[in-house]
């Protein structure tokens, strides 16, 4: 029997077939926002606390433990050793520096993500996304993940399946989906669930749920630079910002924001409401800057903003130079340099070369003939420059009186050297003849009156011995106190 069959039917079945997978795609990869996204709506990085609150009533059991049991999820930091060694070892969140949620599957198709958001922008596309990870070595039953958005009503407003999270990569891959918010601004309900039942392998990992607006595309640069400045402390350059926006907006509302702490968080600059600005010079730091935009009738809702991708001004610091202390060079002993640099992979030089055993060291050792000033030099990884200078006193000799006479008269009466003013690592010791010491000092002015404990010392040869922690010799012999 032959069996006919109306075209037009078969059309209208296929454009409706096409239809429904496009508004409601399933195991299809996670789709992108082909214009500028905004900041989160919902952002739940399960940094804040132990237990989720997004976990809905009656559905999954929070547990301490970092190895759940089935119908059991928990919020960690890193998993390792679980289900009988059958588990992956998980060492951070997406990011790296977060928790992240662990889910071991129920054989109940519960939510194990669900939030209400209000105050959306009608009209608007909002993509529901999150980073997902298969927990498991070997797979019997395989993660696969449904994200859904509906208003409080129950009417959907967009579905997605991951479909199967296999177990053969183990990295963290974002899924979701884009839904456009109907007019009248509803209230939204956002659930995501596991639709496998619970079994060898069902468990995987949850991080960084995020709502977030997209809109027409939105760009901004530094005039000239592209989208990343490196400059050094102390310039003074004034960089231009040039932004655009799509011809699909259709009266825009513009602002420029700063952030200084790396994307967390933005704020408004006040006044910068063109497509251009004009930054001042700041101190040194990382600031990023980029141009939001929204229609001027929803100008009033901050979730209906899109924003750029960020623009780098990067200020480093000058590195910190130090060539060390003055330094005596006694007799042509060399002397040792202490230099010090901290910078951002800095590199270094003195100068000038002479006399040096290695210009290109911090520590190098000098013996200049004469006395000599050399600079250290310093640049860093990004020409951010410095320097300092040092001085080598040069002595010939030390020339050490061998008599004094403390007799009062102001001629004489006290015995110096002169020449370890200089040299404040000098120790110097007076002895009788007996072998006692009856005078010492350190680092300080030789300056012997012919005392010792208030008692004046009979005229004598008295033996002196100076030493030095450089590498200059120790010194000794006789002084002779005539009274």
């Amino acid at each position: 029997m032959k069996i006919s069959i109306n075209t037009n039917f078969l059309f209208a079945i296929c454009f409706l077939s096409l239809f429904i997978y496009f508004q409601f795609p399933i195991n299809s990869i996670a789709q992108t926002c082909n214009g500028s996204l905004g900041d989160p709506v919902v952002d739940a990085s399960f940094d804040s606390s132990a237990a989720s609150i997004y976990m809905p009533a009656n559905s999954y059991t929070y547990s301490g433990s970092t190895c759940p049991d089935s119908e059991f999820y928990t919020i960690t930091k890193a998993t390792s050793g679980c289900f009988n060694d059958s588990g992956i070892t998980i060492n951070s969140d997406h990011t790296g520096n977060g928790n992240f949620m662990l889910v071991n599957a129920s054989n109940n198709v519960w939510n194990f993500f669900e939030t209400t958001v209000t105050n959306l922008c009608p009209n608007t596309n909002y993509q529901f996304a999150a980073w997902l990870l298969n927990a498991f070595k070997v797979n019997d039953y395989i993660p696969e993940i449904t994200f859904s958005a509906e208003t409080i009503d129950g009417t959907l407003l967009g579905e997605y399946s991951t479909g199967e999270i296999h177990a053969d990569s183990h990295i963290w891959t974002q899924y979701g989906f884009f839904f456009t918010i109907p007019p009248g601004n509803p209230v939204i309900v956002l659930r995501m669930w596991d639709h496998t039942p619970a079994g060898t392998g069902n468990v995987f990992a949850v991080d960084d749920v995020t709502l977030r607006p997209c809109g027409p595309p939105v760009t901004a640069s530094v005039t000239g630079n592209g989208d990343t400045v490196n400059v050094c402390e102390g310039n003074t350059n004034v960089y231009s910002f040039t932004g655009s926006v799509s011809s699909d907006f259709t009266n825009p509302v513009y602002q420029w924001q700063a952030s200084t702490n790396s994307g967390k968080s933005w704020q408004d600059i006040a006044g910068a409401n063109t497509t251009s600005f004009v930054r001042s010079p700041t101190s040194t730091g990382s600031y990023l800057y980029r141009l939001s935009a929204v229609e001027s009738t929803s100008a009033s809702i901050p979730n209906c903003r899109v924003a750029s991708d960020p623009v780098a001004i990067n200020v480093h610091a000058n590195p910190i130079v130090s060539a060390g202390p003055d330094k005596i060079e006694i007799a042509g002993t060399p002397v040792q340099l202490q230099g010090s640099v901290v910078g951002e992979s800095p590199i270094y030089l003195w100068t000038p070369p002479a006399y040096l055993d290695n210009d290109t060291l911090l520590s190098p050792f000098a013996s200049p003939p004469n006395d000599f000033t050399y600079t250290l030099f310093a640049t860093t990884l990004y020409g951010c420059k410095n320097e300092d200078t040092v001085q080598v006193k040069v002595l010939k000799s030390i020339l050490v009186p061998n008599a004094f006479t403390p007799n009062g008269d102001g001629i004489n009466d006290t015995w110096t050297v002169p020449s370890l003013i200089n040299i404040p690592d000098a120790s110097v010791y007076v002895y009788n003849r007996l072998g006692n010491l009856v005078y010492h000092v350190i680092g300080e002015p030789v300056n012997w009156d012919g005392d010792y404990n208030g008692k004046n010392q009979p005229t004598g040869i008295y033996v002196y011995y100076i030493k030095f922690k450089s590498t200059y010799p120790n010194m000794k012999g006789t002084v002779t106190l005539i009274r």
